[in-house]
């Protein structure tokens, strides 16, 4: 037997001791599990049985409370280790098939003998419950596996960096308790495993391979020291998984004090949250809180207006004819985007501290109750020196009690006898019972005489009656934001000055017209609801949460400066990590960032700000990397990873008919090599509708809308710009012709779509192939016709 043999022979029956021991912890925890449930069972059955329940006296009472908080402590204790026993054993679930996935040994500095450290998804201890038989991938020594290399190596503790030798570096594979893969390997992860995971299909859901983070991600993933880390990665690069295992990591390592619902990701869509739901929990960790941007505006002011998402703006862009619409929303949407435009709403917020606030007037049944001037008045009689979101809290209370005035007086009026007289008996009787026990708290006499009663109902009438307005002025609803926003985008003289000089944005007058278009249809453009979401918050107050600790933004080229600020703003007390690829903006607001990070550098300062660039992409094959950064600027810059395949082919076709036959001969040979998750990527929604009614009696296929909730495989029918972050074995573009990819705009967009092809790239082209395409060294791709 040699060496390798030996080593291997050793390696299998160690996993077989260590998984032999975490089945018999499991399998006793299991055990433990059926107990405390069935205790939590009981005791929640039980509950008010061992509770003494008396209300005749205050003794008595104190009594009750006590018991009461007594058996409720009971209850939380067992449902408390019930939990902790629950996670535990999903824990030792996922280790029995793979305890782990590394070794390293180490030899510190002044220590003597070398020791052999596992690697796995989360920590094991031996029965003595002082061995560690795996150590968990986050913890401090862990770094050792992911960035360093066998000879002097060192890591940092919370207490110091120790130092010392790294002996041996040793990768493995284990499914099921069974060694499949095992070699040794130097400074980074092997090829070796890394072609393996590679070179599997992709799923519909992203995948935590914590056994194959670079040092690079690992950079990323460990950073605990910026208040702004910045990942520009290349298309393929992990970053994303970098960013889910970066979550897993904090809530390791901060886990007295992080929690799972303290961590905020903005994904680029609903679909995209299902595709990455499965990341931490195969980690062991709870999943982070996950939204969109779009989901949050909906939820401040959705209400109000019908809000134009970001996949309907670039919808109507894309399908819309060079012309003066096009030309003007270009405009809108770049000045709103700017920081130049928020710029000049704050200054437009501190001219409304001494002139300028309008006001919904308050009425009731058609009668005025305080007029607009009145209001405006008592706003500009508060001190000046009170900010004026603080003024705003003072008019609401004003207003609440001038509304009380008018309930007062309005009791004597008609239409209350006329209410009362339209009481039905139910509602007679719970209105009289509700009365009779507010006297009785109060300590009030009763009295059953006429006038009492009438009193009494005509107070709880007008009260009720007049319910909507007084939560009309709790919520502020008597600050006109509307007419506001609609005077700063229409008068000309205030647009100049608020502006600093600046003078007016193009197209100024034709972007003010469009706006107030919309919003007198109760509709607001993309570019505008932040802007104006925004300035109803300087108003009103800013609706801040400062439980988040972490903010994680994803495809963060999407966002424009305005967004970056204003997520700043609501999240106070977080540190953000924004994730994202300068080649993949492809959003008409992401041209604002200048192809640059200098705009998210502004946003904390530099001083708090780390950029780390991941520029190794993974993802896709040699060849297709090689074809995909032909077409951009600066991409020889993106380096591919030594995995080889075919050449992407750009089919040509000389008819619909020609080009659809082909995509279904196409599309059935794919399947029948093993790749079952392939896209169909058209540029627009609207495309997508065409291709998949011409061909869904051929294939069988899913069509993917900016709606759809879940993730799935098979064939799909999918947009361009829904197809941002997501993989797929084989990547179909319906048609790459001049014809439909013309605009120079579009570039970002058409190599973000041919960039989600692992396996196979297939590029269709209604006659001339389109620009970018021939950008390309010809020899990186094959042609056909």
């Amino acid at each position: 037997m040699d060496l390798k043999d030996q080593d291997w022979l050793y390696e299998q029956e160690r996993v077989d001791s260590v998984t032999g021991k975490i089945a018999a912890r499991k399998g006793t925890l299991e055990a433990d599990v059926g107990l405390v449930r069935g205790d939590v069972v009981e005791l929640r059955k039980d509950f008010w049985d061992e509770v003494r329940v008396n209300f005749s006296s205050s003794d008595d009472l104190g009594e009750t409370s006590t018991s009461l908080r007594q058996q409720s402590q009971v209850l939380s204790e067992r449902e408390r280790a019930h939990l902790q026993a629950s996670e535990t054993l999903k824990k030792l679930r996922l280790l029995e098939k793979s305890p782990y996935f590394g070794r390293i040994d180490f030899t510190e500095e002044g220590q003597e003998g070398t020791e052999q450290i596992y690697l796995g998804i989360a920590s094991f201890l031996d029965d003595d419950q002082e061995t560690f038989l795996v150590y968990d991938w986050r913890a401090p020594v862990s770094s050792l596996y992911y960035d360093g290399a066998p000879g002097p190596a060192a890591y940092q503790t919370p207490s110091g960096e120790i130092g010392g030798m790294m002996e041996l570096k040793r990768q493995f594979v284990i499914r099921d308790a069974q060694i499949k893969v095992m070699f040794d390997t130097g400074v980074t992860i092997g090829d070796e495993l890394l072609q393996q995971v590679l070179s599997h299909s992709s799923d519909n859901q992203m995948k935590s391979i914590v056994a194959t983070i670079q040092k690079e991600q690992n950079a990323v993933i460990r950073n605990d020291k910026s208040r702004m880390l910045v990942v520009q990665g290349a298309a393929g690069s992990g970053k994303t998984s970098a960013a889910l295992q970066r979550v897993a990591y904090l809530l390791y390592k901060y886990r007295e004090t992080l929690k799972a619902d303290q961590v905020l990701l903005f994904s680029p869509n609903p679909m995209f949250n299902s595709y990455v739901s499965t990341v931490l929990p195969e980690l062991g960790e709870e999943n982070m809180l996950q939204t969109t941007f779009q989901a949050y505006l909906e939820h401040r002011i959705g209400r109000e207006f019908d809000l134009e998402d970001v996949f309907s703006q670039m919808e109507s862009m894309l399908k819309s004819e060079e012309g003066p619409w096009l030309r003007v929303k270009r405009a809108s949407i770049a000045y709103k985007s700017s920081t130049q435009f928020l710029d000049a709403i704050r200054s437009y917020k501190d001219d409304l501290e001494h002139a300028g606030m309008k006001f919904k007037p308050i009425r009731f049944k058609g009668r005025l109750i305080v007029s607009e001037e009145t209001m405006r008045e008592k706003f500009y009689s508060y001190d000046s020196a009170i900010r004026l979101a603080n003024r705003v809290d003072l008019m609401r209370d004003w207003l609440l009690k001038e509304l009380a005035q008018f309930a007062k007086n309005e009791r004597q009026a008609p239409w209350v006898d006329e209410q009362i007289e339209l009481l039905d008996p139910d509602e007679y009787q719970k209105a009289y019972t509700r009365i009779r026990r507010k006297q009785a708290a109060k300590k009030q006499d009763t009295f059953d005489d006429h006038e009492r009663e009438r009193s009494l109902l005509a107070k709880m009438v007008v009260n009720e009656w007049l319910k909507p307005v007084r939560k009309w002025i709790k919520r502020m609803r008597f600050i006109d934001v509307k007419s506001m926003y609609e005077t700063l985008l229409t008068d000309k003289d205030l647009f100049l000055s608020v502006s600093g000089g600046k003078g007016l944005p193009e197209e100024w007058e034709a972007m003010g017209e469009h706006a107030l278009e919309l919003i007198h249809a109760g509709k607001l453009a993309y570019e505008d609801v932040t802007p104006y979401l925004y300035l109803q918050d300087l108003l009103k107050g800013f609706q801040i949460n400062s439980v988040i600790r972490h903010v994680f933004i994803d495809e963060v080229q999407d966002y424009s400066p305005f967004q970056l600020e204003y997520v700043k703003r609501i999240f106070p007390r977080a540190r953000m990590t924004a994730l994202g690829d300068l080649n993949q903006g492809i959003y008409a607001h992401t041209d604002v960032l200048g192809g640059s990070l200098e705009s998210l550098k502004q946003l904390y300062g530099a001083e708090d700000t780390e950029v780390i660039s991941l520029t190794r992409s993974y993802r896709s094959t040699l060849e297709i990397v090689e074809f995909t950064r032909g077409m951009m600027p600066g991409g020889e810059s993106i380096i591919p990873f030594n995995r080889h395949g075919e050449k992407p082919i750009v089919q040509l076709a000389d008819s619909r008919e020609a080009l659809h036959r082909s995509i279904v001969e196409d599309i059935r040979s794919l399947n029948a090599r093993g790749y079952e998750h392939t896209a169909i990527i058209c540029k627009t929604a609207e495309e997508c509708e065409q291709v998949y009614a011409a061909l869904k009696d051929e294939l069988p296929m899913k069509r993917i809308a900016k709606t759809t909730p879940q993730f799935v495989t098979g064939t799909l029918v999918i947009p361009s710009y829904l197809a941002k972050g997501v993989e797929f074995d084989a990547v179909v573009i319906y048609d790459a012709s001049q014809e439909v990819y013309r605009r120079e705009s579009e570039r970002k967009l058409f190599y973000t779509a041919c960039t989600r092809a692992m396996h196979q790239l297939h590029l269709y082209s209604l006659g001339q192939p389109c620009r970018f395409i021939r950008d390309v060294d010809p020899s990186k791709y094959m042609l056909q016709s």
